[in-house]
């Protein structure tokens, strides 16, 4: 009874607070809003959201006039670098007839050699720029080499192949290739300036470079281009191991292939291409990741999954030029964008906050590498200009990679933080402790390609800041 009589005078008393504390709770309705309180935050304190930050990248769209001052910074100094002259080896003097084959000439030293890939790359360079603004200069620099290139080849080419092993020339790397390096990027170069009207006789350097990567070039039993085939001597090349993939060779090869079918107009080389990069990607590409492995050995049980940075460049890359000629009625046309598509979305998800991609991608242990971002920063805004991806999404980030590798490029035009030539190996110290050097030519015609394709997005799409984000705000009219 005591318990009973106890609880009911508790639920008495407050029942009764209740109703004494909250007389309004039965007439207001639940939708109302609350009224005030007490007095807001002082205004100051209002707009803590708004504060300016301190981004070590700029965080916004660059003007096209910036872009451009860029790209002419990195042109002054190329130009000035990479003279387009022969000179006698022991005396110094310019060798001016080159209608005959001169065992003592060779070109006149400069930064770069002109017939590197890393130089075919950024004659490709060159060009986009010179089609984005229109300053002349630019096409003018590959036209110029080109031209003597083409020149050097007729005067050169029947004593190389003569004597293969004593014969002399100043470009005989490329006269008689022994690697995809020697060829591809250079012949993908001489294509695109043909393609887009150059009046340089390209007939007989795309005759050697073409038949080089499409017939002469070691591939597996499926046809995938690899190294470590036979050396001529009973064995075979240990590059580094017999039946290697190098994922560089996307690069080196894939679009050159493709690009045979654009000049030639047979669809076997469209075929070529495609086939290449859904074989590489099988082997090579992690889907949970979204990345490449930078090396695979056809065999083997296990590879080294190391995911180096610029390799997954040349890949992403590779994809973007062969679908500019890939014609979309082509039976491997959208396997080819699903694997770009995909490797976008990849690498997006790896990008640091300064804008950049790390050595491995995956490593955040390993520093930021400003080739590699480079080429990410074209391929990327190329798939958001034609429609691959979405603007929405990627514009913004590839707005970011842009301004990270702007401020790599020093006053006098070199690009720093760029990593040194890189073979093949199956641990990350390798890849983590490779050197950086401004005389790294690897970064100098991906920065060219990505300022232009930058330039173009965002004449295109409009990004600007809404709520302190940087973000797309439509197309421009």
């Amino acid at each position: 009874m005591y318990l009973k009589n106890t609880y009911k005078l508790r639920h008495g008393l407050t029942a009764a607070l209740v109703a004494g504390l909250f007389p309004v709770t039965l007439t207001v309705s639940a939708q109302d809003a609350p009224p005030a309180q007490e007095k807001g935050p002082a205004a100051a304190d209002a707009m803590l959201h708004a504060l300016q930050v301190d981004y070590p990248t700029p965080y916004r769209a660059m003007e096209e006039a910036e872009v451009k001052a860029v790209l002419d910074r990195v042109f002054a100094y190329l130009d000035r670098t990479t003279p387009a002259e022969l000179i006698n080896k022991t005396t110094g003097a310019p060798v001016t007839d080159l209608s005959r084959p001169d065992p003592d000439a060779v070109f006149k030293p400069g930064d770069f050699r002109l017939t590197s890939y890393e130089w075919g790359i950024t004659y490709t360079g060159m060009l986009a720029v010179g089609a984005v603004t229109r300053d002349q200069r630019y096409t003018d620099y590959t036209l110029t080499r080109h031209k003597l290139l083409s020149q050097l080849t007729k005067t050169y080419y029947p004593a190389v192949q003569a004597d293969l092993k004593n014969s002399h020339a100043p470009i005989k790397s490329f006269l008689n290739p022994h690697a995809l390096d020697d060829a591809g990027a250079l012949c993908h170069s001489f294509m695109k300036a043909k393609l887009a009207g150059s009046a340089v006789d390209y007939t007989q350097m795309i005759g050697i470079c073409g038949d080089f990567v499409t017939r002469k070039e070691y591939r597996l039993k499926d046809g995938t281009l690899a190294r470590g085939g036979p050396d001529g001597q009973g064995g075979v090349k240990m590059r580094p191991l017999p039946d290697t993939l190098w994922l560089d060779d996307m690069f080196m090869g894939v679009p050159t292939i493709a690009y045979l079918g654009a000049v030639t107009g047979d669809r076997k080389y469209f075929d070529d291409a495609a086939k290449q990069v859904l074989q590489f990607s099988k082997r090579m590409f992690n889907p949970r990741l979204g990345i490449y492995m930078h090396g695979y050995v056809e065999g083997m049980r296990d590879h080294p999954e190391l995911h180096w940075a610029r390799a997954n460049g040349w890949a992403v890359m590779a994809m973007a030029e062969i679908l500019d000629v890939l014609p979309k009625n082509h039976k491997l046309y959208g396997a080819v964008l699903e694997q770009l598509r995909a490797h976008i979305k990849g690498l997006a998800s790896y990008q640091t906050r300064d804008g950049f991609w790390h050595q491995l991608i995956d490593r955040p242990d390993t520093y930021q590498e400003t080739s590699a971002t480079a080429i990410y920063t074209y391929a990327i805004a190329r798939a958001v200009n034609r429609g691959y991806v979405e603007a929405q999404m990627y514009g913004p980030m590839v707005n970011l990679a842009w301004n990270a590798v702007a401020g790599k490029v020093t006053a006098n035009g070199q690009i720093e933080g760029i990593c040194v030539g890189t073979g093949m190996a199956f641990d990350p110290a390798f890849y983590a402790y490779r050197p950086t050097s401004v005389k790294a030519a690897h970064g100098y015609g991906p920065t060219l390609m990505a300022g232009a394709e930058i330039i173009a997005m965002n004449r295109k799409f409009k990004f600007g800041l809404n709520d302190s984000g940087l973000m797309y705000q439509g197309v421009r009219q």
